[in-house]
């Protein structure tokens, strides 16, 4: 079966925080590649895996009336959640079960853009 999502590009108005941002998040490092007159910040990804990237853009504008895109913080959510509050993001929903899909919050990343935290546990 394809996979029918396969690139996100996340807006924001500042690399450098967003990347810091993230890195600390996601616990991973955050790649800066160049492209011309783009510079963009890659999140890490392997083979087929489905990935994305931090765009500073005119057209793009960060926001919390999007998509809600979720990453796995893989049995981290706790410390993900308070790795967000310090640098720059805040919580809308807490950390809380959804049912047997493990564990979500929903967050507004250091840009504006809402988005959400899974993990199928709270803490490793």
């Amino acid at each position: 079966m394809p996979r029918y999502a396969v690139w996100f590009d996340i807006p924001v108005l500042d690399l450098d925080r967003a990347m810091s941002f993230y890195s600390a998040m996601l616990d991973v490092q955050v790649k800066r590649e160049v492209y011309g007159a783009l510079t963009i910040g890659v999140l890490p990804h392997d083979g087929e895996d489905v990935a994305g990237c931090l765009v500073p853009s005119a057209e793009l504008k960060p926001g919390p009336d999007g998509i809600l895109l979720y990453f796995n913080v893989s049995g981290r959510l706790e410390e993900a959640v308070a790795a967000a509050e310090s640098h720059g993001g805040s919580v809308l929903e807490p950390a809380g079960p959804i049912g047997a899909f493990g564990f979500r919050a929903v967050l507004l990343d250091s840009e504006g853009n809402r988005i959400a935290l899974h993990s199928e546990r709270l803490v490793a």
